[in-house]
């Protein structure tokens, strides 16, 4: 079973553009968001891929990616995607020991700015930039699938 270790932080300030150089464009849109899984299509480039990952609340959560014809995802993303499609720009940088991603988030998202690091173990000790602010490890509404439901641009600020 694929499993993923991940801790999410709110971004603060610019100081993580410098190291981030050119960050790459994504798209991706939510097939199904359910209680127990979401199953999603994501396209960066070229490339394109349906992922399966669990709802399961907290840092480690399994996920499943496999790599699919881009012509799938693009008829997957415009005929049967619900919700608002996912853009963002992400960029990875190297803090200490690890690479961090960054994903600036555009569209029904915009303003919402978020940095996640993968980890080996829940317990795994690591270096936090200055620009890695609140965590937001255990907040649903930052998971990808339920700001396809729900986007940054409709909360209250």
């Amino acid at each position: 079973m694929g499993i993923e270790i991940e801790r999410k932080f709110l971004v603060q300030g610019d100081g993580w553009r410098a190291a981030a150089g050119s960050g790459t464009r994504m798209r991706q849109g939510y097939v199904v968001v359910g209680p127990s899984a979401s199953v999603r299509v994501r396209m960066s480039g070229e490339h394109a891929w349906l992922g399966i990952k669990s709802m399961t609340a907290g840092v480690t959560r399994a996920e499943f990616e496999y790599e699919i014809p881009r012509a799938d995802a693009d008829r997957i993303l415009d005929h049967l995607c619900s919700g608002v499609i996912i853009e963002k720009t992400r960029y990875r940088l190297e803090h200490g020991d690890h690479v961090w991603v960054i994903d600036v988030f555009d569209g029904e998202n915009a303003g919402l700015i978020v940095a996640e690091i993968e980890l080996s173990s829940e317990s795994e000790v690591f270096s936090k930039p200055d620009w890695a602010g609140e965590e937001v490890s255990h907040d649903p509404r930052y998971y990808n699938a339920v700001l396809s439901e729900r986007p940054y641009r409709t909360w209250d600020h």
